[in-house]
């Protein structure tokens, strides 16, 4: 069976600079990549990565703002609110020439298996 690949194009210039420069950033592709199959913590992610976990919480809150990531959360039986982490998108296209930069995004499953 063929799946149908749903893919958005950025139009805004602002939006489009923003995705640069996190496509710049090593931490925000590491974050992306490791939270695309299932959501994971902040500390998960830190632990995984060998990320720093202020720079990893700055970095979520960047990609949340970008609205590339998606967070749920509950409360643990103890009443600890905890947060999970997951990525918005499957890939990222970029085709760039000397006026025009177009960005494609195919976004990803928010299901948990």
């Amino acid at each position: 069976m063929q799946e149908l690949i749903q893919t958005q194009k950025i139009i805004d210039d602002e939006k489009k600079q923003v995705i640069l420069e996190i496509l710049a950033d090593k931490y925000c592709k590491q974050i992306l990549h490791n939270t695309l199959e299932k959501p994971k913590s902040a500390i998960e992610i830190s632990y995984e990565k060998k990320i720093p976990i202020s720079t990893v919480y700055r970095r979520l809150q960047t990609l949340y703002d970008a609205k590339l990531l998606a967070i749920s959360g509950s409360i643990s039986d103890d009443g600890k609110k905890y947060f999970l982490y997951k990525s918005r998108v499957k890939s990222i296209s970029l085709k760039c020439d000397l006026e025009v930069t177009t960005i494609e995004i195919v976004p990803n499953s928010l299901r948990t298996s």
